[in-house]
Order: structure tokens, then C-alpha cells, then sequence
């Protein structure tokens, strides 16, 4: 069976960081039925975009059978990382300002789909690669870390 790279970031800055990152890489192991081939180190970093506790971050591959086309893929994937957030006590929590600038805010977990294989994918309610990983250096750092050639080369913009 032909399987995808997946990856994922991870934060937390609430509560135990360190329990809540592992306890999502644990869940995320029973959503997808497997383990992830690669994990980076955990980087400490001040909150971005707002004023808060400095956040754990990490970076995981999952290597997922594929199913389906990517984009209906990737959106039961993005299904399967909500469920995760939402069992570890985060509500959705997507707010904006008047001029349509998200607002951010503590979180006890955070999971956002970084890559998809080397598909571009954009939906309503998900746009693969994540279009601010060459922003944050919290997800850019640990995601060369562990990021194959393939997703180096395919997205060059991402790893300035």
C-alpha cells in the first residue's frame, strides 16, 4: 500500500508542556493506528502573536497509508488532530479581529498539519503546507530537523 509523509507541529503552553506534547504523540499514535517514524527535539519558545507562557514545540512524520484522494485525505486527517485536541480539553477556538487577523492565545495543545506529502492542498478549512512554517521558527527549526529531501526540495521557500 502506497503510503503519504505526514507532517505534524506540536505545542503546548499550558499546564505539564512536556506531558501534554508526549500524551499527544501517544494519542495521535491510536488515531492513526501507528507510530511516527520521526520526532524532533522539543524547542522552548516565547508565545507568538500575543502575550503568554513560552510554548514547547516539536515536530513529527507520520508515513500514513494513503487514502483516497490527498485533499480528502488530508481533511480526515485534520478530522483525526481536532478529536485529538478537543479529548486533551481544547475547544475550538478560532477568533478573529475586525480586520479578519486571527487572534491567538494559550493553548494546552496545538497540532497543525505542516506537509502532506508534497501536495499543495487548499480547502476551506485547511491550506497544506501550513503557509506560515517559513514565519515561525518554532515549527521551521525542529521541521528540518526531521524533514526528508523530498519536502526540502519541493518546498524550498518554506526552509530560507
Amino acid at each position: 500500500m502506497e503510503r503519504v509523509e505526514v507532517y505534524l507541529g506540536l505545542g503546548s503552553n499550558l499546564g505539564d508542556r512536556d506531558v501534554n506534547l508526549l500524551r499527544a504523540v501517544n494519542l495521535l499514535d491510536q488515531a492513526f493506528g501507528t507510530h511516527p517514524e520521526r520526532i524532533s527535539r522539543i524547542v522552548e519558545t516565547p508565545s507568538w502573536g500575543f502575550e503568554g507562557p513560552d510554548f514547547l514545540n516539536l515536530c513529527v512524520l507520520y508515513r500514513l497509508p494513503r487514502q483516497g484522494s490527498p485533499k480528502d485525505h488530508a481533511t480526515e486527517i485534520l478530522r483525526q488532530v481536532k478529536s485529538v485536541e478537543k479529548a486533551m480539553g481544547r475547544e475550538e477556538d478560532l477568533v478573529y479581529d475586525g480586520d479578519g487577523n486571527r487572534i491567538y492565545h494559550n493553548r494546552i495543545i496545538d497540532i497543525d498539519i505542516l506537509c502532506y506529502g508534497t501536495e499543495i492542498i487548499k480547502t476551506e478549512y485547511l491550506t497544506v503546507p501550513h503557509p506560515l512554517i517559513a514565519q515561525r521558527d518554532f515549527v521551521k527549526k525542529p521541521l528540518l530537523e526531521i524533514s526528508k529531501p523530498n519536502i526540502r526540495s519541493a518546498f524550498p521557500d518554506i526552509f530560507a
